[in-house]
């Protein structure tokens, strides 16, 4: 249990609702491909746009249709401790296998603000929790040691780490010892992250490719080096692509263009069109790698 491929999976929406359907037959779509976890409702999902109830929806038919097949990893974070502590309490009480803790956005804490709110979910929640740091959506960056201190806690457990700095990997395996998980939050350094010491990756372009990535994720583990390379390269750019705007935007432009979902994000994100020159190269992508025919 947690390493390998896990899917950040998108959260389908109809009718300015989450569509449960779609999001169960999304999540046996990952299963069947391989992956070895999700992580419903983090930023791939639009957890800054859900409102609780919603969250907790979409978590229960992900649940639902894993049926413990796969562990299931929700996003609980918040930029308000106290919010996190309610979200991740309804996570604990639905029976995830843990939960995704994003930095606190926009009030830019120090690093004891930081160690301190991990802490308190923590100590308060009683609950396996990843830790995720992402400056570039957050503005505050999580350093290595202060990872390092929150590492002892016997419920913090792991980090998903998206500076995309392959220093930055090589500092957490040194300072947080051989047991403490490191996902890599970029698709592009999924190889050289796991080079590193690195257990996996919580992905985005597995929502449309889970077999390539689960697969490259097993071969990296068993030191199949040339094995995972040549999966690296066949799926970078396709990852490359879903750069071209805001993510979920072009992801979830990806899946409606292979019928997984339908079009809609919730403000004040809008949905991309596929005919213009990114969205055309989105397809040519999907064709290259043998799911758009």
């Amino acid at each position: 249990m947690f390493s390998g491929a896990y899917t950040a999976l998108v959260t389908p929406l109809s009718d300015h609702r989450v569509d449960q359907g779609a999001l169960g037959r999304m999540t046996e779509r990952q299963i069947a491909g391989g992956i070895d976890g999700l992580v419903p409702c983090g930023t791939t999902g639009e957890s800054a746009t859900l409102s609780i109830s919603e969250h907790v929806r979409a978590i229960e038919t992900v649940l639902r249709v894993a049926d413990g097949r796969v562990p299931v990893i929700p996003g609980a974070g918040s930029n308000c401790t106290r919010s996190a502590l309610e979200t991740t309490r309804a996570c604990k009480e639905l029976g995830t296998a843990a939960t995704l803790q994003v930095t606190p956005y926009y009030n830019k804490p120090t690093q004891e603000g930081l160690r301190r709110h991990f802490l308190e979910i923590a100590d308060r929640v009683a609950h396996p929790m990843i830790l995720y740091n992402v400056p570039s959506r957050t503005h505050v960056d999580l350093l290595p040691e202060t990872t390092a201190r929150l590492a002892s806690h016997p419920m913090i457990i792991g980090i998903k780490d998206a500076t995309a700095d392959l220093h930055r990997a090589a500092q957490l395996r040194e300072q947080c010892g051989p047991d403490f998980k490191l996902f890599s939050g970029d698709d592009f350094t999924i190889l050289p992250f796991m080079s590193l010491g690195g257990d996996g990756v919580i992905s985005v372009v597995s929502n449309l490719v889970p077999e390539i990535i689960s697969n490259l994720c097993k071969a990296a583990r068993a030191d199949r080096w040339q094995e995972a390379r040549d999966l690296h390269y066949r799926h970078l750019p396709l990852t490359r692509s879903l750069s071209c705007r805001s993510n979920p935007i072009p992801i979830k432009a990806a899946m409606c263009e292979l019928g997984l979902c339908g079009p809609d994000l919730y403000p004040p994100l809008q949905p991309m069109s596929m005919e213009d020159p990114d969205g055309q190269r989105i397809v040519g992508e999907l064709k290259q790698v043998g799911v758009l025919s």
